[in-house]
Formats: structure tokens, sequence, C-alpha cells
């Protein structure tokens, strides 16, 4: 009998599958539901072809996604597996932590919070507090956008030293989303270093016409950039006074977050 995950929804069939992809997910499902096996456990219960099942198997092996006991010749989860999955309960304990959080601040300023954390050199959106306002930001959890064109972007890459920085932008072309964008890697490093000293990064109109944005850092107990939360506010409503009680807040905001975090 082939195994099939229980318990679990397996949404819409999407065509075309990638079976080796659809592989490697079974097996990883396979050895959570039934703890550590042996290879021709593992090929019987998956219907899996000897030659390629063996190289599915040392390639998880190879990437420590799965672990071999020689003692036992049986496999199972690996620490990498886990260490993946770590990323998603992170994201998971941050997002309960801030969204109170969020949502109180943007009953206060009653403009757009917004959480994201840094993937390669683009923002993830976490969590969004919508502004009660008819003219917002519209935005939605998942969502990724350009660092270098948002605040929020630009206070998480002042988090990163600058050799990963560097690498991260080397042979990058930043592409223009508005007039104001900054698409000049030099000059990108140099406003990465402003934000560093004011400890804070704004957006001038450079990735929507008509929004303006300011953002913070989250800072972990080792004072390491996990996340950053921003206020949008359409450019209309901005004005100093405003962007000086959603500074001000803003900076509350985060210092509860990173308390609550382990900050």
């Amino acid at each position: 009998m082939i195994y099939s995950p229980r318990s679990r929804s397996r949404g819409p069939t999407l065509q075309p599958v990638v079976k080796s992809a659809e592989r490697t997910m079974l097996l990883f499902e396979y050895l959570a539901e039934h703890g550590p096996a042996t290879y021709a456990t593992i090929t019987r219960a998956l219907g899996l072809p000897n030659s390629s099942g063996y190289q599915l198997v040392q390639t998880a092996v190879s990437r420590s996604f799965i672990e071999f006991d020689p003692a036992t010749r049986t496999y199972a989860i690996g620490s990498r597996l886990w260490e993946v999955a770590q990323a998603y309960s992170a994201d998971a304990r941050l997002v309960a932590a801030a969204q109170p959080v969020m949502d109180r601040l943007r009953n206060s300023t009653k403009e757009t919070v917004q959480l994201a954390r840094l993937s390669g050199l683009d923002n993830v959106y976490l969590a969004i507090a919508e502004s009660p306002h008819p003219m917002k930001l519209i935005s939605a959890v998942g969502t990724r956008l350009a660092s270098h064109g948002t605040g929020l972007g630009k206070v998480l890459l002042a988090g990163l030293d600058d050799a990963e920085l560097r690498e991260r932008l080397h042979d990058v072309t930043l592409a223009r989303f508005t007039d104001r964008t900054i698409t000049d890697t030099e000059q990108l490093l140099k406003v990465i270093d402003e934000v560093r000293v004011q400890g804070y990064g704004e957006d001038r109109e450079e990735y929507v016409v008509g929004c303006r944005c300011i953002a913070i850092p989250i800072k972990n107990g080792s004072g390491a950039t996990v996340a950053a939360m921003s206020v949008s506010i359409p450019t209309p409503r901005f004005n100093a006074d405003l962007a000086a009680k959603v500074l001000r807040e803003l900076r509350e905001a985060v210092d509860e977050v990173g308390k609550a975090i382990g900050g």
C-alpha cells in the first residue's frame, strides 16, 4: 500500500506535478509521521523505484534534511529540516507578539502599520493593521517588495553587516518604481548608513507615488535585526507633526515587541 499523509488537506491537484519534488515532500512527511525507518520500508511505503529512491534519500542526507543511523540502518528527520521549520515558528511567534501592538499603533495614528522581515533583497510582509481611512496603502501578508524602494527594506538592509550587504547587492540592477527610487548602489549604501545612524528609515514616494513610510527595526536579545515595523501615510495626510507622532509611537511599539521576543 502506497503511503498517503493522514489528517492533511493536500488541496487541489496542480498540473504539472514535479514528481521528484512531490516524492521529497512525501519522504519528509512519512518520516515525521512514522519516525525512523529503513530504506526498504521507505521505498515500499512511498512506492519509490529503487534507483531514484536511493538518489532522493542520499540527496536529503547530504543536505542534512534527513539523517542516517548506521547502528539501526534507519533514516530519520534531520537537523536542517528542523531549522527550516523553526523559521516559520519564529515568524509565528513574532506575529503573535506584534499584532496587538500594531493594532494599537494603527488605532492611535489612524494609518496602516506593517511588519516585515528580509528575504534576499525583498521585504516579506508578515502582518498588517490597516488604516480606517478610505485612502490608504493596500497590501497583503506574504507580499514581497524590493527592499531598496521601501522604508522597511532600507531598515532591514541596514541590519546586515557591510560585507553581507555588498554581497547581496553585487551585480544587482535596482529597479525603478517612481522618479524618486534609488537605483544607484553606492547612493543606496550611503542612505543605509544614514538609516543606521538615525535608527529609522523612510520611503519618500520611492515605491508608490502618493505614499510615505517611516520604519524602525525590531531587534532580538543579541541586538540583531530580525524584522521591521512601519507606518505608511498617504502624502496628502503627511506633515511634520504627524511624522513626529508616528516616529515616537513607532519607537515605543518596536521596543515593546523586541522585549516580548526577548530583545
